[in-house]
């Protein structure tokens, strides 16, 4: 056969037979070695269909171009049992390129194959005397190691080169790798503990790796934190030790336990409940709200002189107010209770009308009190507090005009909503106003001079408002038959008694219009109208049941990707059923992949992918 037709053939073969034998002959003879059994299964996994080349075509075109055919020539005789014939083609591949570190393991491969163990470990060793604590050559030998598959000398120079340099905390992250992914898990932590102290400007970066190393095996965790806990006694001034540890109880769900750690730490260090503010905040982000009010708790605990009283006190009035609003069996003399927490905190402190806990009790009064004219008492006061921020002032407005809404007086909320629009003019505060004039408009039945506003809205540099604006202009759109604009109204005037609490009157309106109209276009939206309703009042399986229905009903319609997505976060954070979430997550970005909630999915599969399970 010619020289041109062999190199057809030896192209369609390297493709099959790559790099397979030394990964295999390299593992062999490392820290722990391979069976024979073990290496010829693993050769019959990775090797099948080899295009049909002989030794003697391949040594035609080795002896042509020695370089561009010698690593698969030499895997052909090693596979063939010719070691003399590979002993030489490697003696000769280093007589031309002494300085080609790769062909030392090379050697030490044909040795491997013919079970001369101790001379390949001659080979093998001889690389690794050749370290002197040079970093860039104990890359170039590192990498020469683990592009052969033998993972455990790459182990070796690296270790090497940390004993000669003493600077294990420099090598420590690459060494943690090369472990774990030879799987040793004991050796991965304390690599990684190693290099902590240089890490303290990254630990985010740290726990990324931690999690994707020690991911979510429960006997790595601990572990992982009776590491640390050593490390903290060896060295009690780090403080990325204390980090990490609480951080670890935290991916356990431990939150006792963080907490615990952190009161220590804190007391150790009088650091006057800071830690117990970031505790609180993670806790809360993660609806922890006993652990975050507890945390809390403790800083209100040290008394007034503490630098930060005031902030746990405001974060422990959040906390309740978050109870509240999952509260499905919300009790009215809490509701009580807790706006005399605010009061109180507010008479003693005054400048807390400028911050969101004013916003906070003004939406407690407004929307859970039922006292809509107090919260915009309230609102009005912090509108004119000293000191105030303009962005502050323009959040308070829109608020108001929401609580006027609530009290029937619409002009007002227009006028408040338009003032918000003239002085933020290009902020998002002032889109925000613009859209929420818009849906008044809506509201009220003015369906023209929405579209016009909304048709600006859609094109909103924020994406929620773009959503919501495309969302009601095409509501309006597609919900007017022959100009008959009544069920509409009548859903239009739902929607506005929904957002002023009068639940029945909506749903007997909503009721009305299938009743006057059952093959109304509008369906859908009522049925989602319902399931926001039941959502309300946390009836989680009647609103599953309502979204899957019309996503059922109404698959290809625009609000199909939003009954997927809802039913996704209902499983997640009120059900915590990790299953249906991830099928649902998945189920959006599969069958609406241009959804504005893709990206969101995503993150969320991704998290319960990657969640430490209690």
């Amino acid at each position: 056969m010619g020289i041109g037709k062999n190199i057809v053939k030896w192209a369609l073969a390297c493709i099959s037979v790559l790099c397979v034998n030394s990964i295999l002959l390299a593992q062999q003879v490392g820290i722990e070695m391979h069976t024979e059994a073990q290496a010829d299964t693993a050769k019959k996994e990775v090797i099948k269909e080899v295009p049909a080349i002989t030794v003697e075509e391949l040594e035609q075109l080795y002896n042509k171009n020695p370089d561009s055919i010698y690593s698969q020539y030499l895997h052909t005789l090693l596979e063939n049992k010719q070691f003399k014939t590979a002993e030489k083609v490697v003696i000769n591949q280093r007589s031309h390129n002494p300085q080609d570190l790769s062909l030392r393991v090379d050697m030490g491969d044909v040795y491997a194959w013919e079970r001369r163990y101790d001379k390949a470990k001659v080979q093998y060793d001889s690389l690794l005397q050749m370290l002197n604590g040079d970093d860039g050559l104990t890359q170039r030998v590192v990498k020469t190691f683990t592009d052969h598959g033998n993972d455990d000398y790459a182990l070796k120079a690296l270790e090497r080169t940390a004993v000669l340099t003493n600077a294990w905390y420099y090598y420590g992250m690459p060494l943690a790798r090369l472990y774990d992914k030879c799987g040793r898990g004991d050796k991965t932590i304390e690599m990684l503990l190693i290099a902590v102290p240089v890490q303290g400007g990254n630990l985010e970066t740290l726990k990324t790796m931690l999690l994707e190393m020690l991911g979510t095996d429960p006997a790595k965790l601990q572990q992982m934190q009776k590491g640390i806990v050593k490390k903290i006694n060896d060295d009690p001034g780090n403080a990325n030790y204390a980090d990490l540890l609480t951080w670890i109880y935290t991916q356990k769900n431990d939150w006792d336990g963080a907490l615990i750690q952190i009161e220590a730490l804190d007391e150790r260090n009088k650091e006057s409940g800071r830690r117990l503010i970031e505790l609180a905040r993670v806790a809360a982000n993660a609806r922890q709200y006993d652990a975050a009010a507890k945390a809390y708790d403790d800083v209100i605990a040290q008394g007034k002189e503490s630098v930060n009283y005031l902030t746990a006190r405001s974060g422990r009035l959040s906390i309740a107010f978050e109870l509240i609003k999952n509260d499905t069996l919300l009790k009215p003399a809490v509701i009580v209770d807790l706006a005399k927490q605010y009061d109180s905190l507010l008479v003693e402190y005054p400048q807390q009308y400028t911050t969101q806990t004013a916003a906070d009790y003004a939406m407690l009064e407004a929307q859970y009190a039922g006292n809509a004219l107090k919260a915009l008492a309230l609102l009005q006061r912090a509108i004119t507090e000293p000191g105030i921020r303009q962005n502050a002032v323009g959040m308070f407005k829109l608020q108001m005009g929401d609580y006027y809404l609530l009290t029937g007086q619409l002009w007002d909320a227009s006028l408040i909503y338009s003032q918000v629009d003239k002085e933020f003019k290009q902020d998002m505060l002032g889109e925000d106003a613009r859209f929420r004039n818009a849906k008044l408009a809506y509201y009220r039945g003015d369906f023209v001079w929405a579209q016009r506003q909304l048709s600006v809205l859609k094109a909103s540099t924020s994406q929620l408002i773009a959503n919501d604006a495309l969302y009601l202009s095409v509501l309006i759109t597609e919900n007017v038959e022959d100009s008959n604009y009544v069920p509409l109204e009548r859903f239009a005037n739902a929607s506005l008694l929904l957002f002023e609490n009068k639940d029945k009157e909506a749903e007997s309106l909503l009721d009305s219009i299938n009743k006057a109209y059952p093959k109304h276009p509008l369906n859908d939206d009522i049925i989602m109208a319902r399931a926001d309703l039941a959502m309300k009042h946390h009836n989680y399986l009647r609103t599953l049941e309502l979204l899957k229905a019309l996503y059922d009903k109404y698959g290809q319609d625009v609000l199909a990707d939003d009954a997927v997505y809802k039913m996704a976060e209902i499983y997640r954070n009120q059900l915590h059923d990790i299953r249906e979430a991830k099928h649902y997550y998945e189920q959006l970005i599969i069958d609406y992949p241009g959804s504005t909630y893709v990206q969101a999915a995503r993150q969320h599969l991704y998290d319960l992918n990657n969640a430490v399970l209690p």
